[in-house]
C-alpha cells in the first residue's frame, strides 16, 4: 500500500528555532537508536516512523553504530525511506553522526579526517540518502586536533553531503574551542547534541551558557533517564523492564531504588498538572530556551502517542519549577 502522509501533520506540533540559524527543529524528535536494529521487526519500525511524521514529527536522529548490529538502525531507515518518505523528503530533517566504534582497526572510530568522512560516505550508502541535514561528530577525540574534526565536518557541508553540522557528547569547554574554529571557517555549526533530564542537569553548569552566548540550539537525548522518569517504576519493577535485565548497562535496580522517592514526588506534580510523570519530564526539557528538540524513542506507538501529550502543556509556573528544582537538584 502507498503510503499518503496525514494532511493534519502540522496541526498540533510545535516548531522551534535551532539557535539563530534558519533551521526549525519539531519540538520532538524520533530517535533510532533502540528499536530500529536487524534484530526488530520492519513493519513495527515502519509503523513508527509513519505515525511520528503523520504527527508532526519532522526530525529523525540517527548515528552509524545504531542497530544492533552496527549500522542496521540506518539500512532499515533507508529502506522505509526509499518505499515510503521520497517525496516527503523537503520535509523532513535526517540526522547522523560519527565517532563511536564502527569497524576494526586505527579508522574505525573517534574524530580524524579519515574516519569522520568515510563514516559519512557509509552512512549515506546505507540510508540511500544524497545528503544528511545535520551531521555530527558524536563525541570529541582526546587525540585528534579540533581543527582536523572540524576542518573534515566543513568538507562534509562544501562537498555536499549534510546541510548543517553538530556534535554531540562535548563539554562546555570543548564545545567553546570548537566553536571557534568552526566560526573562524564560516562553518553551519548550529547544534549540541547532549543528555539532560531532570536526574542528570550536568548541561546547566556552563554547556547551556556557551551555547546560549555561541547562538546555537541544544537537542537532548534521554529525557526520561532510561524509563526512570516514567510512572513504570511507582510500584516496583516490572520483571520485563529495562531496570531487571542483566545486560542493561544504562539502568539497574539500585539506580531505581535509589531514586524511587524522586520519582513518586515528581510523579505528585505531574498529576496536579493533569500530565503522566513521561510528559512533564519532556515538557520540562522544553522550558530551556536552548532546547529545540527532545529526542524521543519508542517501541510501540502507543509511546509515541502518549509522548505527544507533552506538546499540549509547556508552561510550568514559578512554584512547579521550585518544586522540581528543590527534589532534583
Amino acid at each position: 500500500m502507498v503510503y499518503n502522509a496525514a494532511e493534519t501533520r502540522y496541526d498540533k506540533m510545535v516548531y522551534r528555532r535551532v539557535g539563530q540559524s534558519g533551521l526549525k527543529l519539531s519540538a520532538l524528535s524520533l530517535g533510532l537508536w533502540h528499536n530500529f536494529g536487524d534484530v526488530d521487526r520492519l513493519a513495527n519500525q515502519r509503523d513508527l516512523l509513519h505515525y511520528a511524521f503523520d504527527h508532526g514529527i519532522t526530525c529523525f536522529d540517527i548515528a552509524n553504530n545504531y542497530g544492533p548490529s552496527a549500522g542496521s538502525a540506518e539500512t532499515n531507515f533507508g529502506k522505509i525511506f526509499h518505499d515510503d518518505f521520497q517525496p516527503y523528503r523537503d520535509e523532513m530533517v535526517i540526522t547522523s553522526k560519527a565517532g563511536y566504534y564502527m569497524w576494526p582497526g586505527p579508522y574505525g572510530e573517534w574524530g580524524s579526517r579519515k574516519n569522520i568522512i568515510a563514516s559519512c560516505d557509509q552512512s549515506l550508502q546505507r540510508t540511500g540518502l544524497d545528503y544528511f541535514d545535520i551531521f555530527y561528530s558524536h563525541r570529541p577525540d582526546p587525540e585528534t586536533p579540533f581543527e582536523e574534526t572540524a576542518l573534515a565536518l566543513d568538507q562534509i557541508v562544501k562537498s555536499g553531503k549534510a546541510l548543517y553540522i553538530g556534535i554531540s557528547n562535548y563539554d562546555p569547554e570543548q564545545t567553546a574551542a570548537i566553536t571557534a574554529i568552526f566560526n573562524e571557517l564560516k562553518t553551519p555549526f548550529i547544534i549540541h547534541q547532549m543528555a539532560y533530564n531532570m536526574f542528570n542537569r550536568k548541561p546547566e553548569a556552563g554547556l547551556f551558557d556557551v551555547l546560549a552566548d555561541e547562538k546555537k540550539g541544544a537537542i537532548v537525548f534521554s529525557p526520561l533517564a532510561q524509563g526512570l522518569l516514567t510512572d513504570r517504576y511507582l510500584h516496583g519493577i516490572p520483571e520485563d523492564s529495562r531496570a531487571n535485565r542483566k545486560d542493561s548497562p544504562f539502568l539497574s535496580v539500585a539506580d531505581v531504588d535509589q531514586r524511587l522517592a524522586q520519582i513518586k514526588q515528581l510523579h505528585a506534580i505531574a498529576e496536579s498538572r493533569g500530565q503522566t510523570l513521561a510528559e512533564m519530564s519532556l515538557s520540562w526539557d522544553l522550558r530551556e530556551n536552548v532546547v529545540a528538540s527532545v529526542i524521543i524513542g519508542a517501541s510501540r506507538v502507543s509511546q509515541i502517542e502518549d509522548n505527544l501529550k507533552a506538546i499540549d502543556h509547556l508552561d510550568f509556573t514559578d512554584t512547579e519549577l521550585a518544586q522540581i528544582d528543590t527534589i532534583t537538584k
